[in-house]
């Protein structure tokens, strides 16, 4: 006898219609090899690479270039606080829309990947984050070590 909640939908008596768990077929239907196909996947693999240019851009020109707002608005009002909370609510906002930019495209490109014959069920933004972390912080060690320097700037030059 069946009674767990979740084989029922939550009900001890009978299933509710409509909520028996989605089952998929064992063996993937072939796939068919085409130019539509081989356009897909390169659609699929340009979003890909787009999305990887957004997730990069959060670890450096989004805060770099709301930083600069911020000191233009500083040297121009001479109001510090001012040109903080303009900088990090610009700085806020901009991550948000880029988050919901990759969503979107991270939605598109299941699609796409479906269209191009794959089967694929979920998206990639994980990944993508992961690889633009990596990327990102290498990136801003490289900058750090080698370029800016560890010493302090307001030190006596010898």
């Amino acid at each position: 006898m069946r009674t767990d909640p979740t084989d029922t939908g939550g009900l001890f008596v009978s299933r509710r219609p409509g909520t028996r768990p989605v089952r998929y077929r064992d063996v993937p239907p072939e796939r068919k090899q085409g130019p539509r196909r081989a356009i897909d996947t390169l659609v699929a693999a340009s979003i890909l690479l787009f999305m990887g240019l957004v997730a990069v851009c959060f670890w450096g020109p989004i805060p770099m270039a709301w930083l600069w707002v911020g000191a233009q608005i500083q040297h121009h009002t001479d109001s510090v606080s001012l040109a903080i909370f303009i900088a990090f609510l610009g700085m806020i906002l901009t991550l948000m829309a880029g988050l919901y930019l990759m969503r979107r495209l991270d939605q598109f490109w299941i699609l796409v990947r479906r269209a191009a014959g794959h089967d694929q069920r979920s998206g990639v933004i994980g990944p993508v984050f992961a690889v633009a972390a990596v990327v990102g912080v290498t990136l801003f060690t490289i900058w750090l070590v080698l370029i800016a320097g560890l010493q302090p700037s307001l030190a006596p030059s010898k």
